[in-house]
C-alpha cells in the first residue's frame, strides 16, 4: 500500500483497549463486598453523579462523597481511592501495538475517553500513556463525554487532521459508530487479534 493512503492518525479509547475498565459494574461489586457497602444503592447513586464528575465539574473526593461517604464509615476517603485506582490493568499486547505503530508509521496517537480527571491521571501517570500518545481528550479535560459529538469534533481539531486520514478504535459499538459518522475509519475493539487485523487492513501493518 502506498505510504500516501496510510491513516496519519490513530484515535483510542483508554478503557476496554489499553487498559481495562477503571471503575465498571464489576468493580463496584467487589467495592461493595470489601468495604461492606449496599451494592444497590451505591450504583444508583453512582448512575446519578456519575456524568458529572467524568465531565469534570467534580473532584474524585466529592464523587466519593456523594456514593460512599454520604455516611459515617469505618474507611477513609484515602482507601477507598486506593482500591478504585487498584482496579486498573494494562493490556500489554494493545500497548505494544500501539507504540510499534506509531515508530513505524510516526503516527499521531490520540485519546478520546470518558474518565474523571483524577483516575485519568492516575492511569496516565503509572502506565506511562504520555510516553507514545500525544494528546489526551479526555472528558473531564474538555468538559464534553461520548456520545457527545463535540468530543470527536475538539479532537480532530486538535489533531488537524482530516477525518478520512484518521482511525479510531472503541470497544463501545455507539461510540465507534458516532465517530463513524465524521468520516473517521472506525474499529469496534473486541481484543487484540480482531482489532490488529482491522488496522491492517487500514494500512498499518504490524
Amino acid at each position: 500500500m502506498e505510504k500516501k493512503n496510510v491513516p496519519s492518525t490513530l484515535f483510542l479509547d483508554i478503557g476496554g483497549v489499553l487498559l481495562t475498565n477503571g471503575w465498571d459494574r464489576d468493580a463496584r461489586k467487589t467495592a461493595a463486598e470489601k468495604f461492606g457497602l449496599d451494592y444497590e444503592e451505591l450504583n444508583e447513586r453512582h448512575h446519578l453523579t456519575y456524568d458529572t464528575f467524568e465531565a469534570g465539574k467534580l473532584s474524585l473526593r466529592e464523587y466519593l462523597d456523594r456514593i460512599v461517604f454520604y455516611d459515617k464509615r469505618d474507611f477513609s476517603h484515602e482507601d477507598f481511592r486506593n482500591f478504585m485506582f487498584g482496579q486498573s490493568q494494562p493490556f500489554p499486547e494493545m500497548i505494544a501495538l500501539v507504540r510499534l505503530l506509531k515508530e513505524k508509521y510516526k503516527l499521531k496517537i490520540g485519546v478520546i475517553s470518558n474518565e474523571g480527571r483524577e483516575v485519568n491521571q492516575y492511569r496516565i501517570s503509572t502506565f506511562h500513556l504520555g510516553e507514545f500518545i500525544d494528546f489526551f481528550v479526555s472528558s473531564s479535560f474538555v468538559h464534553v463525554r461520548k456520545p457527545d459529538r463535540d468530543i470527536y469534533r475538539i479532537a480532530l481539531d486538535i489533531a488537524q487532521v482530516a477525518p478520512e486520514d484518521a482511525v479510531y478504535v472503541d470497544d463501545r459499538t455507539m461510540f465507534a459508530q458516532i465517530a463513524a459518522g465524521f468520516g473517521l475509519k472506525c474499529i469496534h475493539h473486541k481484543g487484540y487479534e480482531t482489532t490488529k487485523a482491522a488496522l491492517d487492513g487500514y494500512g498499518l501493518k504490524s
